[in-house]
């Protein structure tokens, strides 16, 4: 059987000699949450379309939340820190690896980069000790991959600010306590801090999924939704702001999609060496054992990309086009990675006892969020080219 004591269980070209201790142990912490807290109980709460809640206070106690974060009671961890933990999450599920990205990559992000001491003060060791929960509004019904098309509008009144329009696929909005959100202003695009219990504001989970099932995903809608000046965050003016937290969360995904692949393929290889056809188990036909090496090869290589990536980023020298390399490249390769250990499984890979299919329905989503494939090559392309082709 396979030896799943390193960093990916085939650890075919060593590279958990490149982690450091500190990185294993930390690794190891969020690997046994992951194995005790969600695998048991995932598959029940994808069927039922249920986010775990009460794993929020446990996901804090272990320092998830904001874990890349320096002071205000945040972990301040390294990148390799967080993305192996992303990494060990999204071997449970994409939906709670999703739930820390977007309070610590997104929402606290968008506080500590761009808000002002006061505002930092007031909510961030509350977000990272998971007593208040946010949420992240750029995405629009009619501006995804184009989010300078925004509509919602804020106009300011005096002292105030008037919030009205709609943003979509929010998660989780529905149990968040404060949303950045994203607005149009007379002045270009700027970032607010909006308390969910404000009159105008509301929030409507999005059901009948077929991806990101134990994930919230909602519907946001602003109507004359009056803020104070001090909500406004004050160093984010244009895209710029919401774009420095996205790469913080798409960086979390590069990682996090190889775990997905990781667990994935490990169910193949085990019930590959365990079932029997012809009279020897299906690890020992020539075909399948391609499909083992092929799947084994893009995980090796997909994390040492993820481990690189890390270390530029620890080293303040990761560039936005490489972070779209990353993005690209692992989610497209962890898809392919979770449909092909599923084609091993044959029919009971269709249910919930076995982990690919739901990781490959779940991979639809992060393939797509954050930057489609589309806009991740053309990221590439204009970076290659010097001529950038979006239009």
């Amino acid at each position: 059987m396979t030896d799943t004591s390193g960093l990916i269980g085939i650890d075919l070209i060593g590279i958990d000699a490149l982690l450091t201790a500190e990185e294993r142990e930390l690794r190891d912490a969020v690997r046994d949450f992951v194995d005790t807290r969600i695998k048991p109980n995932i598959a029940q709460w994808y069927d039922d379309a249920v986010f775990p809640v009460d794993l929020i206070p446990e996901m804090a106690k272990l320092g998830l939340l904001g874990m890349h974060l320096k002071g205000y009671g945040c972990p301040g961890r390294s990148a390799v820190d967080y993305g192996l933990a992303a990494l060990e999450l999204e071997a449970g599920d994409s939906g709670l690896r999703t739930f820390v990205s977007v309070q610590g990559s997104l929402a606290m992000s968008a506080i500590y980069k761009h808000g002002s001491e006061e505002q930092k003060n007031e909510w961030l060791p509350r977000m990272a000790a998971g007593e208040v929960i946010g949420c992240f509004g750029l995405t629009e019904p009619n501006a995804g991959s184009d989010p300078a098309s925004m509509a919602t509008f804020a106009r300011r009144e005096g002292e105030e600010w008037v919030l009205n329009g709609a943003k979509r696929w929010i998660g989780p909005g529905t149990i968040a306590h404060l949303a950045i959100v994203w607005a149009m202003t007379d002045d270009g695009i700027r970032g607010f801090i909006v308390p969910t219990d404000s009159e105008g504001f509301r929030a409507t989970a999005i059901t009948q999924k077929l991806s990101m099932r134990s994930s919230i995903q909602c519907d946001l809608e602003f109507t004359e939704l009056r803020l104070p000046a001090t909500a406004l965050l004050p160093k984010a003016k244009g895209l710029r702001g919401p774009f420095e937290c996205l790469n913080e969360a798409r960086y979390g995904i590069i990682w996090g999609a190889m775990g997905a692949a990781r667990d994935s393929y490990l169910v193949a290889l085990d019930y590959a060496m365990e079932r029997t056809a012809f009279d020897k188990p299906l690890a020992g036909f020539q075909l399948t054992q391609q499909k083992l090496v092929d799947m084994a090869l893009e995980i090796n290589k997909g994390l040492l990309l993820a481990l690189q990536l890390g270390r530029l980023k620890d080293a303040g020298k990761l560039q936005p086009h490489q972070i779209s390399i990353g993005k690209l490249n692992n989610t497209r390769e962890a898809i392919t990675i979770c449909r092909e250990a599923r084609t091993i499984l044959g029919g009971n890979g269709i249910t919930l006892d076995y982990s690919p299919m739901r990781h490959a329905n779940n991979l639809e989503s992060v393939r797509t969020y954050e930057g489609t494939d589309e806009v991740h090559t053309l990221v590439i392309g204009a970076h290659i080219t010097g001529i950038p082709a979006f239009r």
